[in-house]
C-alpha cells in the first residue's frame, strides 16, 4: 500500500513557505521509495505542477534527486543519506568505512553494507556489492526491521542493558519468514549471545534465501555507531559457513572503529 504524503502530513504554517515545500517533496520522495512523476509528487503534496517542477529543479542541480531521461520520473540520490551520517572530525562514517569495506567485499565477493541506527529501524548509508554474477543488491537508504536481520540485531543489541530492554517491549514483532523471532524473551536472549560473540548472524529472518553476518563499529567512547555486514544468498552462505565469515566480519568492524578513532583523536 502507498503511503500518501497529502494523508499523513498536517498543513503547517511556516515564515519560510518555500522551505516547506521543499521539504514536502522530499519526504514524499522518501515515503514512495520509487520513481515518480512530476504531476503525482504534485498531487501527493497539494502543490502546482509548476511549483514542483522548480524544486525538483533545484534538488536535481543539488543532486539529491535524479531524473530518468525517457520516463521524466524523478527518485532520491544517495546525498541525502551523507546529511545525516555519524561524523568523525571532519570524516563522515562511510568514507572512514571505505577502504575495510572494499577489503571486506573482495575477501568474500558477497555484498557488503554499513548501516546506522533510525529511530526503530536501521538504515543502509553505504554498500559494495558482491562479485558473483548472482549477488545481494541493495540500494542506498534501505530500511530494515531491528529484530529480524543481522545487522538490525547488533543495532539493537549492543546498548545499554536498560535501553535494550526498553527497546525490546516497544518493538512491534512482525513474522517475516518461519525463522523471525517473534518472542520478546527469545530476542533479549538472542541479543545477549550476540555481545557475548561479538556478531549476529540473519538465517533468513527478514527475507527468504538471504543470511546475513553482521558485527558492530564503535566510536572512540566506545558507544555503538553503526554496523557492517555481509549478505549472501543462502545456498553460498549456509549456516555452516557463519563461524567462516564472521572473522572477517568483525576484523572489518573493528578496522573502520579503528579509523573512527584515529580521525577523532
Amino acid at each position: 500500500m502507498e503511503i500518501s504524503a497529502k494523508a499523513t502530513k498536517p498543513k503547517t504554517s511556516s515564515d519560510v513557505p518555500a522551505f516547506d515545500r521543499g521539504l514536502d517533496v522530499l519526504e514524499y520522495l522518501v515515503e514512495r521509495g520509487s520513481a515518480v512523476g512530476l504531476t503525482e509528487i504534485a498531487a501527493a503534496v497539494e502543490m502546482p505542477v509548476n511549483a514542483v517542477f522548480r524544486l525538483t529543479q533545484a534538488l536535481l542541480r543539488r543532486g539529491y534527486v535524479t531524473r530518468d531521461e525517457e520516463t521524466k520520473r524523478f527518485r532520491l540520490t544517495g546525498k541525502l543519506l551523507t546529511l545525516a551520517q555519524p561524523r568523525v572530525a571532519e570524516m563522515n562514517l562511510s568514507t572512514a568505512a571505505l577502504g575495510p569495506m572494499r577489503e571486506l567485499r573482495d575477501r568474500t565477493r558477497e555484498t557488503v553494507q554499513l548501516g546506522v541506527r533510525s529511530e526503530d529501524e536501521g538504515v543502509v548509508v553505504e554498500r559494495f556489492n558482491g562479485l558473483h554474477s548472482l549477488r545481494i543488491g541493495v540500494e542506498l537508504g534501505l530500511r530494515f526491521p531491528l529484530y529480524s536481520s543481522g545487522p538490525g540485531k547488533v543495532l539493537l543489541a549492543f546498548q545499554p542493558d536498560a535501553k535494550r530492554a526498553s527497546d525490546i517491549a516497544r518493538l512491534k514483532l512482525d513474522r517475516f519468514t518461519e525463522r523471525t523471532i517473534t518472542s520478546r524473551k527469545e530476542l533479549l536472549g538472542e541479543c545477549r549471545r550476540i555481545v557475548e560473540r561479538g556478531y549476529a548472524t540473519d538465517t533468513a529472518e527478514t527475507e527468504e534465501g538471504i543470511h546475513c553476518v553482521a558485527a558492530p563499529v564503535f566510536d572512540r567512547h566506545g558507544l555503538l555507531l553503526a554496523t557492517v555486514w555481509v549478505s549472501a544468498p543462502s545456498r553460498r552462505m549456509p549456516e555452516t559457513a557463519f563461524a567462516e565469515t564472521a572473522p572477517s566480519v568483525v576484523a572489518a568492524a573493528r578496522a573502520i572503529t579503528t579509523k573512527t578513532m584515529e580521525a577523532g583523536a
